[in-house]
């Protein structure tokens, strides 16, 4: 047992393309506000939308904080709800960052020899249920099983690959399309106490 709070990582991505204010960022922003719960130490940070950065991001976070729970997000320009990606894929992203570079390893890798695919040891069905059952949460979400092959899904399959079992990518769509950065919080929030039950309880049992 820990003898110090257990410390959720949630991330945002920073500006690109039509997407001058991120909407996952500013949720992001709003999540820090409200706050998660008493015992839990949120840490919160904007990530570029560049591959480099998120090499050593990723891996910074993950030394620093030793979280319970690390949760990215980004904006989907798709996506009308909370979007729980279910896995992380390793390879296909040759499409350009903000700072017009691509991945240099062979087609387009994450983690060279890496597995094709990864999933999170957390049920998304079972988050995505709690969220569309509660009566005081202001969104609805979905559960999906491919984030991309951009930044999100890049930045998704380096954590799955540190851990498998706390790791979680969510989309959100832009703000106002329908809900406010607020509204994003909130969807968010309950996700992420719906994530740490289950994580808990399987280390309970563990």
């Amino acid at each position: 047992m820990r003898d110090k709070k257990k410390t959720v990582v949630v991330t945002g991505f920073g500006p690109f393309g039509e997407h001058n204010v991120n909407a996952s960022w500013v949720a992001v922003q709003e999540l820090q506000r409200i706050g998660l719960k008493d015992d839990i130490e949120l840490v919160v940070k904007e990530v570029p939308v560049i591959y480099d950065a998120v090499d050593t991001t990723v891996p910074a976070l993950w030394k620093d904080y030793d979280p319970v729970l690390m949760v990215h997000t980004g904006v989907s320009s798709v996506a009308s709800e909370l979007t729980l990606e279910q896995q992380g894929h390793n390879k296909g992203y040759n499409k350009p960052d903000v700072a017009s570079k691509i991945p240099e390893t062979k087609n387009f890798h994450c983690i060279v020899d890496g597995p094709d695919c990864i999933l999170s040891h957390v049920n998304m069905a079972v988050v995505c249920d709690e969220v569309n059952r509660s009566e005081n949460c202001p969104v609805k979400a979905v559960v999906s099983y491919n984030a991309g092959r951009y930044l999100c899904g890049y930045v998704y399959y380096l954590s799955l690959y540190h851990s498998s079992e706390s790791s979680v990518f969510i989309h959100v769509p832009p703000l106002r399309q329908p809900y406010t950065g607020k509204q994003l919080a909130e969807g968010l929030r309950l996700a992420i106490l719906s994530m740490l039950h289950q994580i808990e309880e399987r280390d309970a049992k563990s």
